[in-house]
């Protein structure tokens, strides 16, 4: 959050991304060279999270680079969806490697490789700070005016709804492998494959996502996204032992599209001179989804079981839904 507001302040966002990325290479390589608790606690605890924060820093330079908004979407999209390809690929991987028996610090040999190239390709590639063909406007403001305005009540509403939104794909995590685990046909293959198929499905949906962006508001698109996620959240438990299950992978392909792409947009048009602290807002935004997800996972176990934490993640996702279009109601 901090780097993001920074970013707005100063523009220095290519030695932001930089630094994002200095901060992985270095945490995995004390995981690699001094493997203990104190290293798993500065790579996972600190470096790791301050390197997320080149995700935020991405878009705010994609935002940036299109102004245009008839340019911005299919560009976000795009880079959205090769995420989701890196995703894919990375789970197919290990998948094999896994089941080649390869050690599982091997993770931190092609994590620290990536965190390398990205290194060197964000030092010869990214923009110069200052040198840009585009204006980079700066914010004007100190740490606490742009806290300030992130506690407008306009913006945190919007971030407490897009947050209960955002913790059904939460629940979704914690629950494929539990429920099909639970499953007495099912096995750790059938995870991957069903997690490996959901990002699947989301690529060409990202895709083809810019053109429904231009004809339907976003929070109609979110609203109506969570809604269809919910489908296969709710379906999980019910139909993990039959083959219906695998046609749920695009209905959760279909409705997570929305939901891992469209919030980041809508924090850029809701706070449109500060691509920075909009890219920062997915934190913040987890924060809010990991700590409602948690509270439904913790009630519905202990009210009943998988079946129960699906339909509170799904009445959150729904009302955060409902609750966003009546908040942009007079937006067109």
């Amino acid at each position: 959050m901090l780097l993001g507001i920074l970013g707005d302040q100063r523009g220095h966002r290519r030695r932001i991304a930089l630094l994002a990325t200095l901060s992985s290479l270095i945490g995995l390589l004390l995981m690699l060279m001094f493997p203990g608790k104190l290293s798993l606690i500065l790579c996972h605890g600190i470096l790791l999270p301050i390197a997320s924060s080149l995700y935020g820093q991405l878009f705010a330079l994609a935002r940036l680079v299109t102004p245009d908004s008839l340019t911005r979407d299919p560009v976000q999209a795009g880079l959205r969806s090769a995420m989701s390809l890196s995703f894919l690929a990375m789970l197919v991987f290990w998948t094999f490697g896994f089941s080649a028996q390869i050690d599982v610090m091997a993770i931190y040999v092609s994590a620290g490789m990536a965190s390398f190239g990205l290194v060197v390709l964000i030092y010869f590639s990214w923009p110069r700070d200052g040198a840009t063909e585009w204006a980079d406007q700066r914010s004007g403001l100190n740490f606490r005016q742009a806290f300030k305005e992130i506690a407008h009540p306009s913006i945190l509403l919007r971030l407490l709804l897009l947050g209960a939104i955002s913790a059904s794909g939460i629940l979704y995590m914690v629950l494929v492998s539990l429920v099909f685990d639970a499953s007495a046909v099912r096995d750790a293959s059938d995870v991957a494959l069903y997690v490996g198929l959901v990002a699947g499905w989301e690529v060409p949906c990202l895709l083809l996502l810019p053109r429904l962006v231009s004809r339907v508001r976003r929070a109609t698109l979110l609203a109506v996204g969570s809604a269809v996620y919910t489908l296969h959240l709710l379906a999980m438990p019910i139909l993990a032992d039959t083959p219906w299950i695998w046609a749920m992978t695009l209905v959760a392909g279909i409705g997570g599209t929305a939901l891992i792409s469209l919030p980041i947009s809508y924090y850029q048009d809701l706070m449109h001179n500060r691509p920075g602290t909009a890219g920062a807002m997915l934190a913040l935004q987890k924060l809010v989804s990991d700590v409602l997800g948690a509270a439904a996972f913790a009630i519905g176990m202990t009210m009943g079981g998988y079946e129960t934490v699906a339909i509170l993640g799904s009445v959150l996702a729904v009302l955060g839904g409902a609750g966003l279009l009546w908040v942009d109601r007079r937006h067109t």
